[in-house]
């Protein structure tokens, strides 16, 4: 499924444990479980956190933005790239990052699910 036109977009598969991954659903399903490492920024909030994000993402690296499926990270990295921002939406969401065997934990660590 694709969202967006002209929306740049990478696969579950190519990304590295290192890359730098912006969540942007929201607190129920952040709870339910997430990618180890994500900086977590609700797309209901997104606006009013965009500090958050300038301060923790890497100077010169890429932003892989990623939400459930694709629809809501496809409007954050197209809104990012507009800023000048090296953003990508992670094609599928969190229900590929799932499937795909990549580890969903909760705040303390344990097993986690894509709500």
């Amino acid at each position: 499924m694709s969202f967006g036109q002209g929306v740049p977009t990478v696969e579950v598969a190519d990304l590295k444990d290192d890359d730098f991954l912006l969540d942007v659903r929201e607190d129920d399903e952040w709870q339910a479980g997430h990618a180890q490492g994500a900086l977590h920024i609700p797309i209901s909030e997104f606006v009013a956190r965009y500090g958050e994000l300038t301060e923790a993402a890497p100077a010169d690296g890429r932003v892989h933005v990623i939400c459930r499926s694709g629809g809501r990270s496809a409007q954050v990295a197209m809104y990012l790239v507009q800023q000048g921002v090296d953003a990508v939406n992670v094609d599928g969401g969190m229900q590929v990052w799932a499937a795909a065997g990549r580890p969903v934990v909760t705040d303390a660590g344990a097993a986690g699910y894509v709500l």
